[in-house]
């Protein structure tokens, strides 16, 4: 560990169980080498794996020396690999999404087997300014000396244009509009201009973008098509089952609370089918079974939400419980959730309770938990 607490993305790989959360390349680093080693295909410049390993790195598999892969993102294959596919052209990728189809998830991992790096990471707010995706000046040299490479700070896509890997944007859509209009010449001529030195950085092989966006929360700018042309745009889909989001809601909570030291999630499997559930149901407007028409929150209700109430309800029976997940400890968590407007979405959340979960066989303790914390 660097003085002071700090580390350096070097640093990390070298202190994996002295972090709260590792970066992809760093804990799942014995699967990506396993993978480096069987990989016989041929791989495009500078990248670490070839696609087709990528492809296995993200979705799962066994190798022939019997190493487990373990899938990181459960859903279509065929999305994988036109993800995978775009970046092994000239294209940058989009991964668009309601909040919570684990878009910022897969671009880490696509960047990690990559590029051996998810770090030359962009975090998109309304305050973002042109500087983070292009370059900013360190003022002490620039006061000092004027304008000089010396005096110039790389953004991290700079950084990944002049080392042919791969950056990351998160939230695309909640920078400013003429913020985003600086990657059109950056995507499109694979050129960095650096006017005050009447210089340029060009990308070097390897180099791409990876973006992420939603367009469900407020304050989000809509990409100009000049600037959506330059990217191959990937919708990542809500999970298709129940089956399907209750095996990446446990297996994600399983990851979270092995570093927090929580009690794993397969013994509260009933309970997490029970959350995804509720989720299912409210956000679908609808019953499992098709009978009942529902009223949906203001909320998403997505996968990543569903993670957040099971881990917080972890915490609560490990510390404050006999370490078994059981309604009480997941109600508080549900009602946060679900009630984000409390005029309207309380009406919903109760008008559910009565006339779904009071009703359904074997969800009593789950309707009284949360008929408590409801008030």
């Amino acid at each position: 560990m660097a003085e002071n607490g700090i580390t350096t993305a070097d640093d990390a790989r070298d202190a994996t169980g002295e972090v709260l959360r590792p970066h992809a390349e760093v804990a799942f680093a014995r699967e990506l080498s396993a993978l480096a080693a069987a990989d016989d295909r041929p791989r495009p410049a500078r990248w670490r794996l070839s696609p087709w390993a990528v492809a296995t790195y993200l979705l799962g598999g066994t190798l022939a020396d019997g190493t487990v892969i373990t899938p990181k993102y459960v859903g279509p294959r065929r999305i994988v690999e036109v993800a995978v596919a775009t970046l092994a052209t000239d294209r940058a990728l989009l991964l668009l999404g309601v909040p919570g189809t684990a878009k910022t998830w897969v671009s880490e991992h696509l960047a990690a087997a990559v590029s051996g790096d998810s770090t030359l990471l962009v975090q998109g707010t309304a305050g973002t300014p042109e500087e983070a995706i292009r370059y900013g000046w360190n003022y002490a040299q620039l006061l000092a000396h004027g304008p000089s490479r010396d005096a110039l700070v790389p953004s991290p896509v700079m950084r990944a244009m002049a080392q042919g890997m791969t950056a990351r944007i998160e939230e695309l859509t909640r920078i400013p509009a003429d913020v985003q209009d600086g990657l059109i010449t950056l995507l499109s001529e694979k050129t960095l201009p650096i006017p005050e030195l009447g210089q340029e950085v060009q990308a070097v092989p390897g180099f791409n973008l990876i973006a992420t966006a939603n367009d469900r929360d407020r304050g989000v700018n809509e990409l100009s098509s000049a600037l959506r042309r330059r990217f191959n745009t990937v919708v990542l889909p809500l999970p298709a089952t129940p089956e399907e989001e209750v095996d990446i809601v446990a297996r994600r909570v399983d990851q979270i609370g092995r570093g927090l030291q929580l009690p794993s999630a397969p013994q509260g499997m009933e309970e997490i089918r029970r959350v995804v559930t509720v989720f299912r149901e409210l956000r679908d407007g609808i019953t499992a079974d098709g009978r009942t028409k529902l009223k949906s929150p203001s909320g998403t209700l997505s996968t990543a939400e569903a993670i957040s109430v099971v881990t917080s309800g972890l915490a609560l029976a490990a510390h404050f419980g006999d370490g078994v997940l059981r309604p009480a400890d997941l109600a508080a968590g549900l009602l946060g959730a679900v009630v984000r407007e409390p005029a309207a979405d309380r009406v919903v959340w109760q008008e559910y309770l009565e006339t779904v979960v009071r009703e359904r066989t074997g969800w009593q303790d789950f309707y009284r938990a949360c008929r408590e914390v409801s008030g």
